[in-house]
């Protein structure tokens, strides 16, 4: 009785350290947006300069309702998505076969490598000679830069493995495959997952700067062109914008990390 007590006296603690991890994270940005509020409000700083959050999503607001504004998220949502996938795809593959395979390792990765250190976004006069300005230019730009960063990460993470593991897997007779399902791969997967995360972020920055450049739809052409206009409302909703992709994109990567690495938790649990 006394146990059930303890444990029932603990609930509550838990659950208040729960709602905390909640709310706190946002409570930088929640402040900074009130500052800035404030600062516009109180004149600190000119309404000219730096338009007040009420401003910007008034701005939104109307260009929502024309259209405008869904309609290019939802571009620069498949420009993103599409590059991600086909990217972090080429990645994973090369990723894996190199991590397995020494004579493809041999092969291949000095050559990866030596192209990874060169930065992907100086390739867009490159791609814009040799892919033209549409939609293949952009997605190829955004897979480039999602690559490298799965790439590495999935081959660290399965050059990594634990070799006693891999003993212990031969010992009991492991197939190949099942080396590959049942050890490689979850010993990898922490280290890929964070090849992700990283890749997400990677991703924005790739279209950010791919949309600025040459184009007639996206974020990044909005952003242009209400800063030809000198229209600052419409350029600080495309950084807020971009910002929330990318703070749902980490949402999205660390749901998947906790889905996957559960097996993780539970082991610490037990231990």
């Amino acid at each position: 009785m006394e146990n059930v007590a303890a444990f029932g006296a603990t609930r509550p603690h838990k659950r208040q350290h729960l709602t905390w991890q909640k709310f706190l994270p946002w409570l930088i940005p929640v402040m900074l947006v009130g500052f800035w509020q404030l600062a516009v409000s109180a004149n600190w700083i000119s309404s000219s300069l730096l338009p007040s959050p009420l401003a910007v999503i008034q701005d939104g607001i109307a260009l929502w309702q024309t259209g405008e504004l869904p309609k290019n998220i939802s571009i620069s949502l498949y420009r993103a998505t599409a590059g991600f996938v086909i990217g972090g795809s080429i990645g994973f593959l090369l990723g894996l076969v190199n991590g397995l395979s020494k004579v493809t390792r041999a092969l291949f990765d000095s050559s990866i490598q030596m192209l990874r250190n060169i930065p992907h976004l100086s390739l867009i006069p490159v791609v814009i000679i040799a892919l033209g300005i549409g939609e293949t230019a952009k997605i190829s730009l955004v897979a480039v830069g999602v690559m490298f960063p799965i790439y590495i990460n999935t081959f660290h993470g399965i050059t990594s493995i634990d070799p006693e593991l891999l003993e212990m897997g031969h010992a009991y007779g492991l197939s190949k495959r099942a080396l590959l399902t049942k050890i490689v791969f979850p010993g990898a997967l922490p280290t890929i997952l964070v090849g992700v995360r990283y890749a997400l972020g990677v991703m924005w920055t790739t279209l950010i700067v791919a949309e600025t450049i040459s184009s007639s739809s996206g974020i990044g052409y909005m952003a242009t062109n209400a800063q030809e206009f000198m229209n600052m409302d419409t350029v600080l909703l495309c950084i807020v914008i971009y910002a929330l992709l990318g703070k749902f994109s980490d949402l999205v990567a660390k749901a998947l990390e906790n889905i996957c690495l559960d097996w993780q938790k539970a082991g610490r649990i037990e231990q």
